[in-house]
C-alpha cells in the first residue's frame, strides 16, 4: 500500500493596489470520496464515489450529505479553483513638463 503526502498551502489575500484593480472568484468543487470504510479492522477500502452530490436544498443539513455514497462532504475531496481578473492599466506616462 502506497501512502500519498499532501501539501496544505494557506494563500494570503492580494495585496491592495492603487493603480490596478483586481476581482478574484473562487468556485469550490468536491470530487471522490476518501472516507475509509475498513478502518476500524486496519484496513483500506474506499466506496468508489466519484463526486458529491448533495442530497438536499443549499442552506438544510442535507446539503452536507452525499447522494450517491450517504458520506459527510468532509469527506470528499474539495477542489478549489480560482480565478483572478485585473485590470492592469498603467499610469499615463510622465511628461517632465
Amino acid at each position: 500500500m502506497r501512502k500519498r503526502q499532501v501539501v496544505l498551502r494557506r494563500e494570503e489575500p492580494p495585496r491592495s493596489s492603487s493603480t490596478n484593480s483586481s476581482l478574484t472568484s473562487r468556485s469550490v468543487r468536491y470530487a471522490e470520496c476518501q472516507k475509509n470504510h475498513a478502518a476500524g479492522v486496519g484496513g483500506y477500502a474506499v466506496d468508489g464515489c466519484r463526486e458529491f452530490m448533495a442530497s438536499g436544498e443549499e442552506g438544510t443539513t442535507a446539503a452536507l450529505t452525499c447522494a450517491a455514497c450517504g458520506c459527510h462532504r468532509n469527506f470528499h475531496r474539495r477542489e478549489v479553483e480560482t480565478e483572478v481578473a485585473c485590470d492592469c492599466s498603467s499610469p499615463p506616462p510622465f511628461n517632465g513638463a
